[in-house]
Parts: structure tokens; sequence; C-alpha cells
């Protein structure tokens, strides 16, 4: 069957198509059906069934003959370990933290917070909640200790799993202190929390709260599965949310299992056996889905990778990692492509590695600018798939179904919607709008499984973040347009189409331009006030390691591109060269808090920044063209 009649299928209906899909996953109690339409446009998947996500994950591989076969690498460049550990032996450890968790009375719907560095025992934290049917919530390792206090108060976790620290380039981050503030800036206090003791770092224990990891799991019976509901919540992730409280999104398990087992064929083309590598961190949705989850249930073995793109040691390393592991699909963000192509942009270490295994590069995360993917693809020779999701979703909306139906690659676009999720644009009215016209990207309901179907004690304010602009829809919060061939462009968040003049131009189109000129290797394009325009575009560029050409040069060749290129509509008369751009640790540009200070107007620190010295030097930039004038 093509790609098309399989959409078509789903479609059409649906609860046929993901009865069949369901069939591939371990049931101890098969669903009576898929769909669940609980009114008010809350739809759940599989409710009825019983499962258990570390069954599926780990237990059935064994099970199956397959207990020899890698089930996780571990590779750390910044601290020279590297672990290969088989599914049996994930299995027994697992099994053992699961038993010290129940030891410590966490049992089915308590919540457990795990705030983790990307080593092994993070996924095995994550995989022993699911095993006894604890709701996990993963927190970015050293986030703030005023953001973890947040997110204990609103899950209100029985227990914590930390480590005592995280390792970046050049620096130990101390994760117990900032555990031990978020508590006790808290209302609600966890029971107990188990603290990964790291070699490079021994952290103070708080007697009769904290335990150490293994001396935890001493004596205590392993844990088997728990059963729980096709609806049970996997886990609650948090994402940011407008107005400054963090939104909890709610993985439920039975939908999860199902969505992510058919992505790993039918998207990401690797069959069980295969090397599947995502560079992310288990803090984000990429994460938990591609490094944790979605490999472990279809068998794959899974890279958990401790280092950055460039600097860890050199540009190289992601395709050492590749070559090394004989790595088949893999998948990180554009951001750290372009880091690697601002480092080395003749792409000389990669010709110190064999990379004839990887068949494809996947990236997502952010919108994937056409110059980056031509350079990738040069240099790697395989195809560069642009896919789109969300954090919302869990896996992805729009992409090139390789493994099904290797789509022609348009660039510029993710390609096509992926079965369950009807993509249409909607004008502000919520009409349908007609091929190649810009507008709000919806989806309409139900969305797939694997969604989120609700915020986490907060339904009215999911109603309200992503139902209630287009009844019947959901609202993704892009801007896009969907071209003839049913080929789907995403042009920036909704709030990123600025108005210049009465004229609605997508910033990403420009970026794309500017991302064009030989001598920038990154670039954010955001609307600033404007008292006769409303809004005036303004470009944010870095430039190729090496370039020494005078900056003023640059810019002025910056703004003939956009003149020649998107035409004097765009208005596009700003542009400056800056060292870095501001972004979250994912690698998300922080494109509002830009427009926040160059119109002189207060924010809040983001939560996820990378770094916040960032943001002076950024002002103080700016304040050279005129902008951050306070």
């Amino acid at each position: 069957m093509t790609y098309q009649d399989i959409y078509n299928a789903s479609l059409a209906d649906p609860e046929a198509f993901w009865m069949q899909a369901a069939e591939a996953i371990d049931w101890n109690k098969k669903p009576s059906k898929a769909l669940f339409d609980r009114g008010d446009h809350m739809y759940e998947w599989f409710a009825d069934g019983l499962v258990n996500s570390c069954y599926n994950a780990v237990d059935r591989h064994v099970i199956a003959g397959r207990g020899e076969q890698a089930a996780i690498i571990y590779d750390s460049p910044i601290t020279g370990a590297k672990q290969t550990i088989s599914y049996v032996e994930l299995q027994t450890r697992v099994a053992s933290l699961a038993g010290a968790l129940a030891a410590q009375g966490v049992t089915k719907g308590d919540r457990v917070i795990i705030y983790m560095p990307m080593v092994p025992e993070a996924l095995e934290a994550m995989l022993a909640c699911a095993r006894i049917g604890a709701i996990h919530s993963v927190v970015f390792g050293g986030f703030a200790a005023n953001e973890l206090a947040v997110r204990i108060d609103d899950c209100q976790p029985r227990a914590i799993l930390a480590a005592s620290c995280g390792v970046e380039p050049g620096r130990v981050v101390h994760y117990k202190p900032l555990l031990d503030g978020a508590i006790e800036m808290a209302d609600h206090k966890p029971e107990v929390c188990l603290i990964l003791q790291r070699e490079q770092e021994t952290a103070k224990l708080i007697p009769g709260r904290d335990l150490d990891w293994h001396a935890a799991q001493e004596g205590v019976p392993p844990a088997d599965c728990v059963a729980v509901e096709g609806n049970h919540p996997a886990y609650i992730l948090y994402t940011s949310g407008t107005t400054g409280a963090p939104k909890g999104v709610v993985r439920p398990t039975a939908g999860h299992l199902v969505a992510l087992n058919w992505t790993m064929k039918n998207i990401y083309n690797v069959d069980p056996g295969d090397v599947f590598w995502a560079a992310s961190d288990v803090g984000w949705v990429v994460g938990h889905s591609y490094i944790c989850y979605g490999p472990l249930i279809h068998g794959n073995t899974t890279i958990v990778f401790e280092g950055k793109p460039v600097g860890t040691p050199d540009a190289g390393t992601f395709w050492r990692v590749i070559s090394e592991h004989n790595v088949r699909s893999f998948f990180t963000a554009p951001t750290a492509i372009r880091a690697v192509k601002r480092e080395d942009p003749k792409g000389l270490e990669r010709q110190k590695y064999d990379l004839s295994g990887l068949r494809a590069l996947y990236l997502a995360g952010e919108r994937a600018d056409p110059d980056t993917i031509e350079w990738a693809a040069d240099l790697l020779g395989v195809p560069v798939y642009d896919h789109w999701w969300q954090t919302e979703t869990g896996w992805t909306i729009a992409g090139n179904p390789a493994g099904l139906e290797a789509l022609p690659v348009k660039i510029g676009s993710p390609t096509v919607a992926m079965p369950g999720y009807d993509v249409q644009i909607l004008d502000e009215a919520g009409h349908p709008m007609k091929p190649g016209e810009l507008g709000a990207i919806a989806v309409k309901l139900p969305l797939p499984p694997g969604t989120l179907p609700t915020l986490w004690n907060a339904t009215d304010r999911f109603k309200k973040s992503y139902l209630n602009a287009f009844p019947g829809y959901y609202e993704t919060g892009d801007a896009g347009m969907i071209d003839e061939d049913g080929y789907l462009y995403i042009m920036a968040r909704t709030d990123d189409v600025i108005n210049v003049a009465g004229h609605r131009l997508s910033t990403g189109a420009m970026e794309e331009v500017l991302a064009s000129h030989p001598d920038v290797a990154e670039c954010a394009v955001v609307g600033v006030s404007d008292t006769l325009k409303g809004q005036s575009p303004l470009g944010l560029v870095c430039l190729t390691t090496g370039v020494n050409r005078p900056h003023a040069e640059i810019t002025t060749e910056c703004v003939k591109l956009i003149r020649d290129k998107i035409g004097p509509v765009a208005a596009f008369k700003s542009a400056l060269v800056v060292d870095r751009l501001p972004k979250t640790r994912s690698g998300k540009i922080l494109r509002a808090t830009v427009v926040k200070i160059a119109d002189n107007q207060e924010f809040k620190m983001p939560a996820t920044i990378d770094d916040p010295a960032i943001l002076d030097e950024i002002k103080e930039a700016l304040q050279t063209i005129g902008y951050a004038k306070g």
C-alpha cells in the first residue's frame, strides 16, 4: 500500500486503523475498541485495555530470546565513559530500581520526579516508574531550583530520583544543591529522594529523606510489571506556558505505545536490532519518545549520548558516534547541525569516519532552513528529512514516511501529514484556506493515539490553550500553508507572523533567505515595534567561524538579499551581527525574549535558557543600532 492509501484509511476509519496497529503491542487485556469519545471535544484511545510500558519496552524482548541484544549504548565524550547494556541486563536493573521504589511506598498512580543527566540510569528511572504504574515527570537536569519547585508543587511527587551532578564541557553542574533548594521552596515535600552518586561529585545526603541509589536496592525484591489501564498517564512532561506557569502535558500509556511503535519502522525506517540515535536529552519530549520509549518498544538499540555537537572534543563527535556504533537512523535538531557547520564549514571532520551504515538524518525541534539541509545532505550522502511535531503530540504530525514510502523531499517542507493527523490551514475565523495561502495550522479532532488528552489537573486550561480558538480542531500555535501536492510548510509560530503595514509576513521565510548568505552560520528574524508600520523585521546573524570581513558589508548584503528574494514589502532594513543567539537548552531560539529586549519591555528570564549572560550581550548589540533604549 502507498502512503496515500494508508493515510486515507487512517482518516476514513481510525478505529480499524489503530486497532490493527495495536496488534503489535503485548496487552494484558486487549481494548474493546480504539477510540472513546468523552464529549466536549475530549477523546481517549484504548482506554479499557490493560498494558504495561516497561514490559513492552524490555521484558518481551527478553522472553522472545533477544535478551543479549544491546538495548542501550552509553557514550560520554565528556567523561570518557562508554557502556553497553543488553536487554536482559536492563530488565534486571530496572526491576531492581522499581523494587526499591516500591519498598519506599511508591505505587500505581503516584508521581515520581526524575532530575537526571544523560546517563543510562535516567532511562532506567523512567522504565522503573512505568514498571510499577507510577507516573514519572522528568525535569531537565540542572534546571533552576525555583522552576523545579513549581513542578514539585504541581505534580506532588512521592519520590524524586536524581543524580549528584551533571557534567558539561569544562564544568560540573551541582544538581543536589539545586534539588535541596527546590524542596525547601516547594510547599509539597517528597517522602524520599534516591541519589545516584557520580564519581565526578559525591553529594551530601540528608538523613531520613535521601537514600543512595544503589544502597536503596540492596536486599529488596525486584518488582514485577503492573498492568495499567490504557488511559493511565505514563508521564507528565512540563512545557513552558505563555502565562509563565508550565503546562503539564499528560501522555497516556496505551496510545503512546501503539503510536511510537508504529513510527519506528514507518517513519524512521529501522528494524528491530538496528541502532537508532536521537541526540537529544531525556528532559525533552524527543528524549522520552525517541531515546527511551520508541526504540526500546520496537526492539532497537538506543544511544544515550552525554556530549555536545561541538567541543566534545570537536565538530566530528556526531560522525564518530554514528561510525563507531553503526547508527542506521540519526535524529537531531537543526541547531546542532548548524553548530557543526559553523565550526567545520567544509566538513573535514566527516572524512575521518566510515558512515556507510547511516541511512538517513532526521531533523526536528525548529524549522530546518534549506541551507542546513543541503549542507548536511551533501556532506553525508543520505536523505535529510525534516519533520514537525510538538511536546503535546509526542510524535510526528508531518514527516516523510521513509519506511513506508520515501516521498520526494521538498526542501523547506517537513513533507506530509502522518496517519491520524487531519491537518488543515485555517483563517482567523476558522475557515479552511486555499493551497498556498498562509494561515493557522490546526488538526481536526480527534488527534491520533499518543497525543495529549489533557493537561495535568488543568482541563480548562487544556481547552483554552488548544481547543477553543477553532472548535472541533486542535490549535498547533504554528502558522504555515499546504501546497497543491499536500506538502505542509511551517513558516513560523503564530506569534512570529509579523504585520508590516498591513502585510502578514513570515519571519521564517526571511530566515531562510538570510541563512543562504555564504557567511551566515545561523540567524533569527523578529518583529520589533515600529511607530509607522506597526512592526518591522530585524535580523540577527551569527557568522561562520573564520569569516573576518567588515560586519557592515555583510549586513548590507543581508538587507539586499531579503529585498531581492522577498521584495520591498518586507521593509527589511536592519541586520545585526552577534556572536551567538539566545537559546533554550534544546536549541530553540528565544525570539519573543529578543523582541521584548529590543522594545525595552520587561520580561521573565526563560527557565530553559542555555546561558542567561547572553541576554546582556544581545541588549548591548541592539543598543548599537538604536533599539533597547531605556
